[in-house]
């Protein structure tokens, strides 16, 4: 956790240092960047989730994820990384929890931007996690993502599958995302994460949310923008054991533009 203090504080420190890059854009037009998976911009998305009635004491269990979406190559290529900061709850009983790093998901793509943009490109599992917070395997897989904006629309989906490296585990996600945009930056929002373990009985494979969340970006003068959300997912499926009833989501999200980190008089 102390490892984490000073990357948080860095990105804190840009984030207040400029406003520049972002020209005339409108809150409308950076909602719309904001809820690409693969746009050319600097993200650091901060998501809290917080899922309720899990396992056969109705425990609650709360993960946290840092997610930078960072862009090379003119944003040809993004890469994605995924740190979740875990309160796992012991299932099996009424006290007792586990705390601390999961498993990290990092995502390469090779992009092409269009009326349908797509990426597509390899997603690995690294096993930094603690006891009881993730698998701790090496895992790899293909990865695909694609969006569409018509109107006010931002339409996608990103699909994956992982397996590990160093036993018959499985992982398959795919999460459709629909974003409907309003005035001055405000928009609806749905982006269901349905995952299944392939290995787990069917008791245990699947979990599958349904819900809808409400987000505003906001353009503050002399600081850069920032795009906030909160939503609700109830669970159609989960697993029986270590699954839950709903989760309640609030995330922030930081946008930073390359120009930050050009030398001065370099424009692109």
């Amino acid at each position: 956790m102390k490892k984490i203090k000073p990357i948080v504080l860095l990105l804190l420190c840009l984030y207040l240092g400029s406003s520049k890059g972002f020209g005339q854009l409108t809150e409308e037009d950076l909602a719309k960047i904001a809820q690409d998976p693969i746009a050319n911009i600097i993200s650091v998305p901060f998501q809290n989730n917080t899922t309720f009635g899990v396992g056969p004491f109705d425990r609650t269990m709360n993960v946290t994820n840092i997610q930078p979406v960072i862009p090379f190559a003119d944003g040809k290529i993004i890469t994605r990384v995924i740190l979740p900061i875990v309160n796992q709850p012991n299932v099996f009983a009424e006290s007792g929890n586990f705390n601390g790093i999961g498993d990290v998901n990092l995502s390469v793509f090779y992009t092409k931007k269009g009326n349908i943009s797509w990426g597509i490109g390899p997603v690995f599992n690294l096993p930094t996690a603690g006891d009881n917070l993730g698998i701790q395997e090496w895992g790899a897989g293909p990865s695909i993502v694609g969006v569409i904006k018509p109107s006010n629309w931002v339409i996608g989906m990103l699909v994956n599958n992982v397996w590990s490296l160093e036993s018959d585990s499985s992982a398959f996600t795919i999460q459709p995302f629909i974003n409907y945009n309003l005035p001055n930056g405000y928009y609806l929002s749905t982006s269901p994460k349905v995952v299944a373990n392939w290995e787990a009985d069917s008791d245990n494979r699947w979990t599958i949310p349904m819900g809808i969340g409400f987000g505003k970006l906001v353009k503050p003068k002399g600081f850069l923008p920032f795009n906030v959300q909160i939503g609700a997912d109830y669970l159609v499926e989960s697993p029986e054991l270590t699954g839950g009833d709903w989760t309640f989501r609030v995330s922030f999200t930081a946008l930073i533009p390359k120009a930050i980190f050009q030398k001065k008089g370099n424009t692109e």
